[in-house]
């Protein structure tokens, strides 16, 4: 189950595992998550002081009705002294799951996702150590590490693990899908049975369930042109070039816009381009390309159908957790 606002108080800020899941990838023996540490989390993650001006912070681009992605009004999140990224915002849920983070996988682990959000001259653009100085120097923080880790100095690695503990409850496995999946015959309609029969037909081998994302990295030919080399700027490898990590499908209602540089506005834009938007590239992945053409025929019925059963991967008790608000204690 993820965590939720039911059950016993003491469970309530203990990450659980879906039983439907795989197992955990995280590195829970270091820092298992427990109340004080998550909410004291759940206050740097909304912080706009620990940006280099005061002027954002990790909620401003991760806005939990979204999936803890940015809007659509932000198809390129903005940063400090309102400057625009180069990639849209990923939406933050199960990410006790993955082995990497970001696009172009350049983080291998979740503690350190935050460093390359505070440094990136485009998103806080302050360096970590300053980070930790300000927080050791703030008149609430101390005390909060102290309750939460014991220690009497606060220092970068307790800064990351709280930010980690607040990320790990992220968790969303509670939509129409994994009802149904977990024994509900009737959480899905007619239509949204025959748009999964549908997904697992063409989108499966790299949208895997229950994830919806096998992790892989690959080259979906969503850039006309390539001008971000995406896994190539990780790996230095020429056969990774455009390679973007598989985004999960799950929540994809209210993450629009779609794919790492926000192209396309609605579902049958991406599905339109799968169909018949794509042109061949040397890294194109093959089993969307293959013979001149594209892999992928669907009809319009077909797409409703498809688009249908994608809507009931929406977790709107997920989308609306009150232990994520920033007013609930």
């Amino acid at each position: 189950m993820q965590g939720g606002d039911d059950g016993p108080k003491e469970t309530l800020y203990a990450f659980r595992a879906p039983v439907h899941f795989p197992e955990p990838t995280y590195t829970f023996r270091n820092n298992q998550v427990h109340e004080k540490g998550f909410k004291l989390g759940k206050m740097l993650f909304n912080d706009p002081n620990l940006s280099r001006d005061g002027s954002v912070s990790c909620s401003s681009c991760h806005l939990q009705s979204h999936a803890f992605a940015d809007t659509w009004l932000h198809p390129m999140s903005i940063g400090v002294d309102g400057r625009e990224g180069k990639r849209n915002a990923p939406p933050l849920f199960n990410l006790a799951f993955h082995r990497e983070f970001f696009w172009d996988g350049g983080i291998t682990h979740l503690d350190f996702t935050p460093i390359a959000a505070f440094e990136n001259e485009l998103e806080m653009d302050i360096p970590f150590p300053e980070v930790v100085d300000r927080i050791a120097r703030h008149p609430v923080y101390p005390g909060l590490f102290r309750e939460a880790f014991g220690i009497e100095t606060v220092t970068g690695p307790f800064v990351l693990h709280a930010l980690s503990q607040f990320m790990l409850m992220m968790v969303s496995a509670s939509s129409p899908y994994d009802a149904y999946i977990q024994g509900d015959k009737t959480a899905l309609s007619a239509t949204q049975l025959a748009g999964l029969q549908l997904f697992r037909q063409h989108c499966e081998s790299c949208h895997r369930e229950p994830l919806f994302t096998d992790l892989s990295y690959r080259n979906n030919g969503a850039q006309r042109v390539i001008r971000d080399f995406g896994r190539e700027l990780v790996t230095e490898r020429a056969e990774d070039r455009a390679k973007f990590k598989v985004p999960s499908l799950r929540n994809i209602e209210v993450t629009a816009p779609y794919m790492h540089h926000a192209r396309f506005q609605t579902l049958e834009d991406v599905l339109d381009h799968y169909t018949s938007g794509m042109q061949h590239q040397e890294t194109l992945d093959p089993q969307l390309w293959r013979s001149g053409q594209p892999v992928i025929t669907l009809s319009a019925a077909e797409k409703e159908q498809l688009i249908s059963f994608l809507l009931a991967l929406t977790d709107t008790k997920f989308l609306s957790n009150p232990i994520f608000h920033q007013t609930h204690d």
